[in-house]
């Protein structure tokens, strides 16, 4: 469920370290206090990371209640930014570099090119 964001409209990452023993409550009272968005929204993935880099936890709204992630690897870790305690918002690029590992801002990626002039 985790390694495909295609049914999320919205993916936001708390930047830094979140305590990972936090809930549902625990987690949506995080983000609408320290973040200032609303957790309500339907479609919309929180993803929140520990000091330990291996497991990462998810808030999803559904309209009737939340929905808890809960994702550990058996290898490997997350790239996760460290250096900001903000929220950051993913494009769907970023969340498939999250997710195989790798870190969200790739230095040395190819920018596409949106029209090509022939010589």
């Amino acid at each position: 469920m985790l390694n495909d964001a295609s049914g999320f409209s919205q993916v936001f990452i708390a930047c830094g370290y979140t305590d990972m023993r936090l809930g549902i409550d625990g987690l949506a009272s995080m983000v609408q206090s320290s973040f200032q968005l609303d957790p309500f929204h339907t479609g919309i993935l929180f993803l929140f990371c520990g000091r330990r880099t291996d497991r990462i936890k998810g808030l999803v709204f559904e309209g009737d209640g939340f929905l808890l992630l809960y994702k550990r690897l058996e290898k490997g870790r997350f790239q996760w930014p460290r250096s900001e305690t903000e929220m950051k918002t993913l494009t769907p690029q970023q969340y498939k570099w999250l997710m195989e590992g790798l870190a969200i801002e790739q230095k040395k990626a190819i920018q596409k090119i949106s029209s090509v002039a022939i010589l």
